[in-house]
Formats: C-alpha cells, sequence, structure tokens
C-alpha cells in the first residue's frame, strides 16, 4: 500500500555533530549503522530501488519533484528477506541504471525517519523523512515536521540536494 512522506536531504560537513545534537535533545530510537547498496533500475517515470543492507532490505517505488527543498513523495515500500534472485530479476526486466552505496546511520523520532549518511564519491548528507504509513498524520503534519528538523538542525538553503542519490 502506498504511503506518503515529506522528506529533505541536505549535503552537511558534520554529521558526527548534527547525530549528537539528535540525541541529546530527542532521545531517538536508533536502529543502528547500515551498510546498504541501493541498485536503481531503468524505468519509465519514478524511481525503483532495490535496498540491500544488513537492516533495511526493501524494494522501493517513489515518485518525487526534483526541487532543492523538503518535498512530498508517493512511496510504495515492499520489505522482504534478502534474496539475490529478486536483483537479477529486476536486472533482467528493467537494466540497471546506477548503483549507490553507502553506510547509514539510521534513527526514529516517532514518525519521523532521520538517516545519516556517507558516501565515498558524495561526501556526508542527513536525511529527514516524516513518514505517514496509514493516512492518520496527513501532509500538513508531514510537512510540518520535516521543516522543524530543518530549522533544528539549521540547514540552509543552498544545503538542500534536489535530486536522488542515484542522479548525483
Amino acid at each position: 500500500m502506498p504511503h506518503l512522506n515529506f522528506e529533505f536531504k541536505a549535503k552537511v560537513e558534520n554529521t558526527e555533530e548534527l547525530e549528537q545534537k539528535l540525541i541529546e535533545a530527542f532521545n531517538p530510537s536508533y536502529l543502528g549503522e547500515d551498510d546498504q547498496t541501493d541498485t536503481y533500475f531503468n524505468i519509465a517515470t519514478g524511481r525503483l530501488k532495490l535496498r540491500e543492507g544488513n537492516i533495511e532490505n526493501s524494494l522501493i517505488y517513489y515518485e518525487r519533484s526534483n526541487s532543492a527543498e523538503a518535498k512530498s513523495s508517493n512511496v510504495i515500500l515492499y520489505e522482504h528477506k534478502p534474496d539475490k534472485n529478486l536483483k537479477e530479476i529486476l536486472t533482467k526486466v528493467h537494466g540497471v541504471k546506477v548503483i549507490v552505496d553507502k553506510k547509514r546511520k539510521i534513527y526514529f523520532v516517532e514518525n519521523v525517519k532521520i538517516h545519516f549518511d556517507k558516501l565515498v564519491a558524495l561526501g556526508s548528507f542527513i536525511e529527514v523523512e516524516a513518514i505517514d504509513k496509514d493516512d492518520t498524520i496527513g501532509i500538513e503534519r508531514l510537512k510540518e515536521q520535516c521543516l522543524q528538523f530543518a530549522t533544528f538542525f539549521n540547514i540552509k538553503p543552498q544545503q538542500f540536494v534536489a535530486h536522488s542519490y542515484s542522479d548525483l
């Protein structure tokens, strides 16, 4: 079932400092550090990626605009056990667009997922996703939550990243 997100990605230099600030202010739930490989596939609209990690394993289809600000996205997420056959099928059907490897620290504050990402070729980022899995929160509250975290982390407009890691 699709769910609604409101999210932002920002390029930052100080992930450790921001992570400590989050811990001190919110005492968030910590899921751990995930070594993730996201394989993006060629599709006509939206994005389709297979996430393989030691914490998160999912097939994700999403649509969102490429704008350098907090924005909404429509997401369909299928969580699964690791299985090389799924990747093989998707590769044969769609072809691989790009593969993105990252280290991701994952936190939750209620319905808001905060992750601190490090990518070898691209640097350090923070992503904040306010998530409404069952249509009980609504887009306005998601937007408010996301913007509150942008303010909390002191994200400047020039730090927002418009594109997916696959496009960078």
